[in-house]
């Protein structure tokens, strides 16, 4: 039985570019784990294939997934997602398996897990840090944090949205404000996973790309993630209380 990756973490934190990342410099790692690939009712965004990134399917399609067996479906932020089961199962006999994506799935194949004795390694991408989220949350301190966290999540993934499509429709903004408002609730699940890496630069950020070479967070993170699937623990990593975002 192969081992399953999970990696997770709140929207345009990051996930994306750091998958692509360790494609490039780690290929020979990368090639190890087989990508999960699940249903998505949204739309593909500019470079995702259909059946690589995701199986885009209409709604009607992945809501019709819920009488068949062998499909669990998510409601994720506004869209709908869906896991074939049968399908992790099959991909976990032969090989190692690595899910990327909403960390609401990714709790759910935290319980899979649990259930069937799989072995795995759970990272969640945050875009705080637990020495900042305490430092925002002291008594002195006149800051509501989920609103903080909607704020630095909008801003990315509006800066994320106008690199992908330029001018933004109204569609585009109320898209980003679901996306936005729905973090908070995700960097909840964070204490569920084995590792949290802190990564303030999400996929709106320079430094994965644009100077060829990784930089900043986005170097650190790609550094700690592949040493995590080396079965390394890096000194960065973290590790959440159930209640520091309680």
């Amino acid at each position: 039985m192969g081992r399953l990756i999970v990696l997770s973490g709140p929207s345009c934190v990051g996930k994306g570019p750091l998958r692509a990342a360790l494609r490039k410099f780690y290929p020979d790692l990368a090639r190890r784990f087989h990508k999960l690939v699940l249903y998505d009712s949204r739309a593909p965004r500019p470079r995702e294939v259909d059946g690589v990134d995701y199986h885009f399917r209409s709604r009607r399609t992945i809501e019709a997934l819920r009488d068949k067996d062998g499909f669990t479906v998510f409601e994720v932020r506004a869209d709908l997602q869906a896991l074939d089961t049968r399908e992790l199962e099959e991909k976990l006999v032969g090989s190692d398996v690595l899910f990327e994506g909403n960390p609401f799935i990714g709790c759910g194949l935290l319980d899979f897990v649990e259930k069937h004795g799989v072995e795995c390694t759970s990272v969640f991408l945050a875009p705080l840090s637990r020495e900042e989220i305490l430092e925002l949350t002291a008594p002195d301190r006149d800051v509501c944090l989920r609103e903080f966290v909607t704020d630095v999540m909008r801003r990315k993934l509006l800066r994320r949205t106008r690199r992908q499509k330029g001018i933004l429709s109204q569609t585009d903004l109320e898209n980003v404000e679901i996306r936005a408002a729905g973090a908070y609730g995700e960097m909840q699940q964070g204490w569920r996973f084995d590792h949290v890496i802190v990564n303030h630069d999400g996929e709106d950020s320079d430094h994965w790309e644009t100077f060829g070479y990784p930089l900043g967070d986005a170097r650190t993170t790609l550094l700690a993630v592949a040493a995590l699937l080396e079965g390394r623990t890096p000194e960065i990593a973290e590790k959440w209380d159930a209640d520091l975002l309680a």
